[in-house]
């Protein structure tokens, strides 16, 4: 079978386009027939947007390159809070949560290579809400989005501070171990492509597998560090949360699923996205959800009722540090992956105030000026909002619940009703797609009401007890996991 495109493409901007594609008429026409894209030729390359034009080719990410800058996205974090999701839903409820969700933040991705396909000249999610909505849609899409990337890299700069601090008995106060990891991650941030990002998708999947093997093996043999004498593990088969408990344990395998917003800007960066991105999606759907599943269940099974979150923090002391020090290269490629797109976009938008989108590539004074102090800003951001809400569980949960939904699925049930207006319900099919997309909608707006309540007032319990040694916001105390 052909690769399937589009039957109608606009027209390629000029190198010299300083604004973003603006809907037109021929954007909004119904396609003559059912199909969102009719087939053409394979190997067909899609062209037009400004990582090809001007100074340096920036689309040089391949199929197996794709591959691995998802996994280095998406097999970082998440895993590390799905067992406690277990242990909060039961076996089978968690399994089914992580099933589900996988399965529909796979629908949405796809949706969004669907609204690329037609739209070739966006180079990012904010984009393409531009082309749906406006000017004003774009402004808001993008300050939503910066929100839902600093978190998640916040979350990550946390749990470095949590391996530093458990690596070296709280040696320092934490402020300095998260300003480390800051300066880390930000000295990596420096080279402006996503094929740099995509050298660390082995290395990262090497850490979380070898991470989450050392405590699966530390658990099997000696049992939970914090196991009393005579204790007898509890497995919940189905689990009895609170609503609020039940909600969080979701949100956090939303979150493990949260990279999906960071998609079209590697297709921005492709040589042949039509060709190779849903390879690498379905690669990156089997395999994570596969690996998610099979680790946090066993790892469930091996500690009970003593799972933590994080989970190698289940383990006893050694085993705990040799995991903390293995996972260190995931938790700073999920920074990297997750915190090189917010950049890319603060980059791409500062360049187009300043009309200058045709040396978006350039090797300018210029262009790296801009580039280094849009890196610059970001991560000082970081910095802050790690040492305001330092408790990764509650990152997560906050994060869940405000942004990604709508990145994950929201926005993507929305592209899909804007390329089939007018087209509903003009066969089955598609009214059952229409009926989906505007549940997707709903149940994002479910996730952010619910859980921004559920994830919030958690928050507020845990530094009422000072449950994770933490005192408030830029405190020096202990978050290691001993």
């Amino acid at each position: 079978m052909g690769i399937m495109n589009f039957s109608k493409k606009p027209a390629e901007p000029s190198p010299l386009t300083n604004n973003p594609p603006e809907s037109s008429a021929s954007d909004t026409e119904p396609p003559k027939d059912d199909t969102d894209f009719q087939a053409v030729p394979a190997g067909t390359e899609e062209k037009g947007n400004i990582f090809d034009q001007g100074g340096k080719n920036y689309r040089t990410l391949g199929r197996w390159d794709t591959v691995l800058i998802l996994f280095t996205n998406q097999l970082g974090l998440g895993i590390l809070s799905l067992p406690s999701t277990i242990k909060t839903l039961g076996i089978v409820p968690g399994i089914i949560a992580i099933l589900g969700i996988g399965a529909l933040s796979w629908y949405a991705a796809y949706e969004l290579l669907q609204f690329y396909r037609k739209h070739p000249n966006v180079v990012s999610i904010v984009e393409m809400t531009r082309i749906v909505g406006g000017a004003w849609f774009e402004s808001f899409a993008g300050f939503v989005m910066m929100i839902q990337v600093v978190f998640i890299v916040a979350s990550a700069t946390v749990t470095l501070s949590v391996a530093l601090n458990t690596l070296s008995s709280h040696a320092t106060c934490t402020v300095i171990w998260i300003l480390v990891a800051c300066i880390a991650c930000y000295l990596l941030s420096i080279p402006r492509t996503m094929k740099f990002v995509s050298k660390a998708g082995i290395p990262n999947a090497v850490s979380v597998v070898a991470a989450c093997l050392i405590v699966l093996i530390s658990l099997a043999v000696s049992g939970p560090a914090t196991a009393p004498e005579g204790w007898h593990k509890e497995i919940k088969v189905v689990g009895n949360p609170t609503f609020r408990d039940g909600l969080n344990a979701c949100l956090r395998v939303v979150f493990s699923y949260a990279g999906t917003f960071t998609f079209p800007s590697y297709m921005a960066e492709m040589r042949d996205p039509a060709k190779d991105f849903r390879f690498a999606l379905a690669v990156l759907e089997i395999v994570s959800t596969l690996f998610y599943i099979a680790m946090a269940v066993a790892l469930y099974c091996l500690a009970g009722d003593l799972t933590t979150s994080p989970v190698l923090s289940a383990a006893s002391s050694i085993p705990a540090k040799v995991a903390y020090g293995v996972i260190l290269p995931a938790v700073v490629a999920t920074a990297l992956s997750i915190g090189h797109t917010g950049c890319k976009y603060v980059y791409v938008t500062a360049m187009r105030q300043m009309r200058a989108t045709h040396q978006v590539t350039d090797n300018s004074i210029k262009s790296w000026v801009t580039w280094i102090l849009s890196v610059t800003g970001f991560w000082v951001l970081i910095f802050v909002i790690s040492n305001v809400i330092p408790i990764f569980d509650s990152i997560l949960s906050i994060t869940a619940a405000t942004t990604i939904p709508w990145f994950t699925y929201g926005f993507a049930a929305i592209f899909w009703l804007h390329l089939n207006k007018g087209l509903y319900f003009s066969t089955w099919q598609k009214g059952l797609l229409t009926v989906g997309n505007v549940v997707m909608i709903a149940l994002t707006l479910f996730m952010n009401a619910g859980g921004l309540w559920a994830a919030i007032t958690e928050l507020l319990d845990l530094f009422a007890n000072n449950k994770d040694g933490i005192g408030g916001v830029f405190s020096c105390g202990d978050n290691s996991i001993f």
